[in-house]
Order: C-alpha cells, then sequence, then structure tokens
C-alpha cells in the first residue's frame, strides 16, 4: 500500500514525498484510516515504528478541511512525556504541514515562557507540549483549551512512569467532552488500558507488533563484569571498536555525570544528557552527538525518552533498569527503520535478577559473555559508602598488566594487549 491508498490530501501528499517517504510503515497503515473515519485509537507501537507520521498525518488532514476564520484557538493538542519528545513531534509537525494552512508550536519547561505566549497569542491549530508548562500556562490564563477537538497522548506510558497521571486527569478535565482521542503507548499495560477507559470512547486497539517485543535486528549481548570494572570495560569497548556513536544508559544523574567525566578524561568525547540540566545544554548535548562533535552520549531513562536519533548503531546499558519495560524502551533507540543495531549490557552481581525480569518480558535470553581479564568474581561485593564496588579486592588481571600499574595506565593499555572474546 501506497500513502495515495489511505485518504491524505494532494497537500499532505507532497510534504511526505518531499520528506522521503513512499510508503507507510505497519503501524501507519493500520492507523491512518481510522483516524480520518474519525475512531478513538489506543495503539501500541514501538520506537523507530513511525508513530508520529502515523497520527500527525491523519490530525492535519482533518484539521485542514475546515479552517476557522480570525483567531485561531488550540484545535489539536498532543502531550508528550519530554521536552525532547515535544521538540520532535513539533518537528514532524511543521515538516507534513508545510503545504497547508495549519499553525503549530511547542511549549515544555526549562526555557523562559516569554516566546512561548507570544506565539500561542497569534493563535495556533496544533500545540505540543509537556504536562507541566501547560498547566502552568491555564493557571496563568494565558492558555485556554475549550475549543480542543483532537487529543493526542504520546508515550503515555512514560508519562505513567513519570508521575504524569495527576498531571493527565488535569488536563482531561480542561477539554470539551466531544472530541477525537488517540493514545500510544509501547505497551498495554493494566495502567495504560485503565486510562484509556477513563477517557476514550470506545477505541480501536492496534498493535504494530506483539506486545512487548523488540526489534528482530538488534543483536542482545550481557556482559558479566564487577561493579567496579564497568568503566576500564566500557572505555575499552568503545576503543576497540572504534566506535562513533554509542548511546550510554546509567540509571541515576549522578553516575551519568560521572560516566561522561571519565570517558572525556579518556579521550573520549562525551556528554551527560538528565532532568538537571537545562534545556539548553540537552539540546546542544543531543544536537553535538547527532553531529558527530561527541561520540558518546551518557543519558538517564527520562532524559532519553523520545529523542530521535537515526540509525544509532550502538546501545550500553551501564547499568541495568529495575523496570523491565524500560529495557525495551532503550534498546529501542537502535535497530530502527529497519537498520540493525547492536545492545550491549554490563551486567553486576547485583543486577543478574534484572536481567532475569527483562528475559522474561522478552520472551527470550540474551547471550552472555565474560571479558577475558575482567572475569566476575563469584560475588561481587557491595559497593562501599565511598563506591568502590570492592575496588580492594584480590582480582585476576591480565598476565602482561603489572600489579604495579594503576587502572588509568591498564586501561590505557588495554587495547594492544587484550581483545574481547567473541569480539568481531
Amino acid at each position: 500500500m501506497s500513502f495515495e491508498n489511505i485518504g491524505l490530501s494532494e497537500s499532505i501528499l507532497r510534504a511526505v514525498e518531499k520528506q522521503g517517504y513512499d510508503t507507510p510503515s505497519p503501524i501507519q497503515e493500520k492507523v491512518i484510516p481510522l483516524i480520518i473515519a474519525g475512531k478513538d485509537v489506543l495503539a501500541s507501537a514501538q520506537t523507530g515504528t513511525g508513530k508520529t507520521a502515523g497520527f500527525t498525518l491523519p490530525m492535519l488532514q482533518i484539521l485542514s478541511e475546515a479552517n476557522p476564520t480570525g483567531k485561531r484557538p488550540v484545535r489539536a493538542l498532543v502531550l508528550t512525556p519530554t521536552r525532547e519528545l515535544a521538540a520532535q513531534v513539533h518537528g514532524s509537525v511543521e515538516s507534513y504541514s508545510e503545504f497547508l494552512d495549519i499553525s503549530s508550536t511547542v511549549i515544555f519547561g526549562g526555557v523562559k515562557q516569554m516566546k512561548q505566549v507570544a506565539r500561542i497569542k497569534k493563535g495556533v491549530d496544533i500545540l505540543i507540549a509537556t504536562p507541566g508548562r501547560l498547566l502552568d500556562l491555564v493557571d496563568q490564563k494565558l492558555l485556554f483549551l475549550d475549543k480542543v477537538e483532537f487529543l493526542v497522548l504520546d508515550e503515555a506510558d512514560r508519562m505513567l512512569d513519570m508521575g504524569f497521571a495527576r498531571d493527565i486527569n488535569k488536563v482531561l478535565a480542561l477539554l470539551p467532552s466531544k472530541r477525537q482521542n488517540l493514545l500510544f503507548s509501547a505497551t498495554f499495560s493494566s495502567e495504560i488500558k485503565t486510562l484509556a477507559k477513563k477517557f476514550m470512547h470506545y477505541p480501536t486497539l492496534v498493535e504494530a507488533e506483539p506486545e512487548n517485543s523488540t526489534v528482530d535486528k538488534i543483536i542482545q549481548t550481557a556482559y558479566r563484569v564487577d561493579s567496579n570494572d564497568k568503566l576500564p570495560v566500557l572505555i575499552n569497548m568503545i576503543n576497540d571498536g572504534n566506535w562513533k556513536q554509542v548511546l550510554v544508559f546509567t540509571r541515576t544523574k549522578h553516575r551519568a555525570n560521572k560516566v561522561a567525566d571519565k570517558l572525556n578524561r579518556a579521550n573520549i568525547t562525551a556528554s551527560a544528557i538528565h532532568g538537571n540540566k537545562s534545556q539548553g545544554a540537552r539540546t546542544k548535548a543531543l544536537e553535538d552527538f547527532k553531529n558527530s562533535n561527541v561520540r558518546i552520549l551518557v543519558a538517564t531513562d527520562i532524559a532519553a525518552r523520545g529523542l530521535d536519533i537515526p540509525l544509532l548503531p550502538h546501545v550500553i546499558n551501564f547499568e541495568l533498569p529495575n523496570i523491565p519495560e524500560d529495557y525495551v524502551h532503550r534498546i529501542g533507540r537502535t535497530g530502527r527503520a529497519g537498520a540493525s543495531g547492536e545492545a550491549i549490557s554490563l551486567v553486576a552481581h547485583d543486577e543478574v535478577d534484572y536481567v532475569a525480569s527483562i528475559e522474561k518480558l522478552l520472551g527470550e535470553e540474551f547471550e552472555r559473555k565474560i571479558i577475558e581479564g575482567y572475569e566476575p568474581q563469584l560475588k561481587d561485593a557491595r559497593p562501599t559508602p565511598q563506591g568502590n564496588g570492592g575496588a580492594n579486592r584480590q582480582r585476576t588481571r591480565p598476565k602482561s598488566s603489572p600489579p604495579t600499574k594503576s587502572r588509568a595506565e591498564t586501561q590505557l593499555n588495554w587495547k594492544k594487549k587484550k581483545k574481547f572474546l567473541g569480539k568481531k
């Protein structure tokens, strides 16, 4: 099926063609006709399936059929969990509405609201927003949502994970009861189904892939290492593979900063991205990563959700998430749009149970490997209050690395002396 066969106008088809697309993805093929027909849609779609265009194209189609005169009220509202995803969705809306008389803008926190308010006052048809900034402007009576005809909750599962349930309910209370509703989520969890029942009218369920599935072309490997060896192992992996673009995940903001700092000290350009960073810093870090000005982007789950990074070859779980579904979201950054990708997890003793939970969710087992010279102890010692992770234990090291050498010296010489088991 082509885009011409699913009911889109010539102006939208022209914009789609300009973006280089001619055939809809499976999720687009399923949801676009339903949305154009006016149905509420509850869709499960993994990252990289084309879901953004899946709701953007029919939304533009519907809105462009009746352009109001005078000052334009907000007619379509798209809620996203993160600033980065909001900006990404807005970019898609702008691209696909290039040949339409449709106006749009994006609002989120972390930046001054002055420019955002000025743009809203001019009138917009489509508003893309994060919940916090949206409600702030509503409370200040700078934004009104009483004319909304179209509501999209994008990555709704992440919004719930981030504690936005109350904010979502507040937003729903501000909207007209008569409207079309779309909800997109990576999984159909019980929480998502409960949320959908609150505001959707007999929604049509759509799944682009089997629930909780991962992209087939992602090679998933678990390397068993002790916690205090993770940094040298990460450095050696990047250097040995001469990797140029790697997304590294940590569980905490502090760890993201620490890992990025250590990589830079090892002459591997890296930036950290997390909730404590200003929006300007987050935007710059992402752009530097996309433009190859930095090789490594170290991110927490919240900051990385919704990042649009085409053809990302490597994702590394420096620390595994304690929520199995977050693993699915993480590795979904690679292996996108039919491309192959590699997801590597560095698994310490206290993360073994996380692996089991993830494997149960996915219904498959990881390939497990040991790195020569960094073989784990039978039981990884718990980190000390200083975070040494048992650094004072007796360890097995490559014979060519004298015990008198510092860890930094060992790291720098590692590439010349040892290779990973099974490393291509």
